[in-house]
């Protein structure tokens, strides 16, 4: 199959003004060359935020110096390469509700991506629990989702301000498979398999998901995640496997994996059971 070139990112300034003018329900947008990190940056200016709500915000950076995914791992990136945003939404939820919004989002952005896909190819854009977007198996996008309390305008005891940050790699998927030592994906992939996904430029690919995640959690208020097992097992990638459990390197457990519940944990089944795995605690790797 001949090869596709990967469309090229615009420069920081022109897709700010793109974002800008085509996300009009986004308070704040901004795009820079590089930074430590966008969920960190978002973070603390949320901490610290005063006076009246402006939210949802976006911030999207050509590179991050300290880029960063789920249990501390850092982001592997290089400008031109990775595509790398976040986004600030207020949500209203219990403590206990906070987790779900991982793999939540992380499903929420799958759909955003199949939804460019011929009807062939969304079968090979799937979720490894809990958030990772896989190609064909191998990852093409990792998200990180962290709440904190909002400033001093925080308006209710629920209110928190959620900070998804994902980032997809757009190339260099074979580097990336050679020093991570695992198989790595990239939109070039897709887009050689895909005529629809060669066509989308990278800031309709930021419009595409920061407008899905935008819609969907003005949602969760009125009726909460009561279809998330449903949509997770629409692009679940492990459903049917055994996979094992490994927390700090350690096996802690091996099952059938049968799903995710409505908390987002996902299930195993066992001799003596089904267990519920909590988002945040573990990974999941097929055996």
């Amino acid at each position: 199959m001949s090869s596709v070139p990967q469309l090229p990112l615009p420069m920081p300034e022109d897709m700010q003004s793109l974002l800008q003018r085509r996300l009009p329900e986004f308070r704040r947008v901004e795009w820079v060359g590089r930074t430590t990190s966008t969920n960190a940056d978002l973070l603390e200016r949320a901490r610290r935020e005063s006076g009246v709500l402006a939210r949802p915000w976006l911030l999207g950076a050509h590179l991050q110096e300290r880029g960063r995914g789920r249990s501390g791992r850092s982001w592997q990136n290089r400008t031109g390469a990775n595509l790398m945003f976040s986004c600030a939404f207020d949500v209203f939820l219990p403590p206990t509700s906070l987790p779900t919004l991982s793999p939540y989002l992380g499903v929420v952005a799958c759909e955003a991506l199949r939804g460019v896909l011929a009807s062939s190819s969304r079968p090979l854009l799937t979720m490894k629990w809990p958030n990772d977007i896989q190609w064909r198996f191998a990852k093409l996008a990792g998200l990180l989702v962290e709440a904190t309390r909002a400033g001093t305008a925080r308006q209710t005891a629920d209110h928190y301000v959620a900070i998804a940050g994902i980032g997809i790699n757009l190339d260099d998927a074979r580097a990336l498979s050679t020093s991570l030592n695992r198989q790595i994906a990239d939109w070039s992939e897709v887009s050689r398999a895909d005529g629809a996904a060669s066509r989308l430029r990278p800031e309709q690919m930021v419009m595409r998901i920061a407008r899905a995640w935008y819609e969907n959690l003005a949602e969760i208020s009125s009726r909460g995640f009561e279809d998330l097992p449903a949509r997770y097992a629409q692009v679940d990638s492990l459903v049917g496997q055994k996979v094992d459990i490994l927390d700090n390197g350690r096996i802690i457990r091996t099952g059938i994996a049968i799903g995710v519940n409505g908390s987002g944990q996902l299930l195993l089944r066992d001799t003596a059971g089904e267990h519920a795995i909590s988002v945040g605690e573990v990974s999941a790797r097929a055996s």
